[in-house]
Formats: structure tokens, sequence, C-alpha cells
């Protein structure tokens, strides 16, 4: 049952980054494209992960393929973490309880569209303002440990 799994991961995932890494790229450097990759991957908006990884590829001089790879990765993250991030946002801003939102949402679009669209609104920017507390902790994290991880399957598959 694992067979199929395992050899897409190994052809999807893991081919790439050992590629990267023949390359002379550096662990530290993939370690970094890959960390940003996942958290600019778990913004908390649909359909602009893309082009934020592209953006910071560029403006960081980042592994285009290995933070577009992270990204893609990560995007079922994504979809599971922006109720959280909406959630802890509104604690954390003092907005209301969560509880009943979608009906007063909905009662909010069919009764006045400007309304309901501030409301989503403030809720989303939240969202990306817990987003962003958790960048300073996640990125140096993720690229300490996945340069220790690219550096042990590097000696050992190289």
């Amino acid at each position: 049952m694992y067979g199929p799994m395992i050899r897409y991961f190994r052809r999807r995932v893991l081919d790439p980054v050992l590629d990267l890494l023949r390359q002379e790229a550096k662990p530290e450097k993939i370690a970094l494209s890959i960390a940003w990759g996942a958290v600019l991957g778990i913004f908390p908006v649909l359909g602009i992960t893309t082009f934020l990884c592209a953006g910071a590829a560029v403006m960081f001089r980042l592994n285009m393929a290995a933070i577009q790879l992270a990204n893609w990765l990560v995007y079922p993250l994504q979809i599971v973490l922006i109720v959280p991030f909406i959630v802890l946002g509104g604690y954390l801003f003092g907005a209301p309880a969560a509880a009943g939102d979608v009906e007063h949402v909905m009662n909010l679009f069919h009764a006045d569209l400007a309304s309901a669209l501030g409301y989503a609104g403030e809720r989303v920017f939240h969202a990306v303002l817990i987003w962003l507390l958790a960048i300073p902790v996640v990125v140096p994290l993720l690229k300490i440990t996945l340069a220790s991880v690219l550096r042990k399957v590097l000696e050992e598959r190289i």
C-alpha cells in the first residue's frame, strides 16, 4: 500500500531536492528557501502564495524551485490553518467570538454587502497579523532543522 506513496514522494519531493543539492547548492540556502516557501505557503489568503513565493525568491535570491516546491507541499496545511489563524486573530485583537459567524456573515451579505465585506476583511486582516507574528519564530526554526536534515541526506545520498 505504501509503495506507490513512497515512490510518489521520492519522485516529487526527495529527488528534486537532491538534484538541487547535487548542483552544489548549499544545504543552508536550500533549507532557507524551503522554510520561506512553507511559511509563505500558509499565508491565510487563498490564491496568492505562488506570487508571494516568487517575489521572495527574487528579492532574497532564494532557490525558486525549492521555494515553490515547499509552497506546493504545504497547500493542505494552508487550508487547515485559515480557521485557526482567524480564530486566534479574533481572540488576540478582541473581535467577537467566532460562534455563529457563518450565519452572521450570511445575514450581513443579504442585508448589506459593504458591511459583510468589511467584517470578513477585518477577520482576514487579523489572521494575516497572526501569521506575521509567527514568521520570526517559524522561519529560523525550519531553516535550522531543514539544514541539518539536508546535510545528513547529502552525506548519505551523494
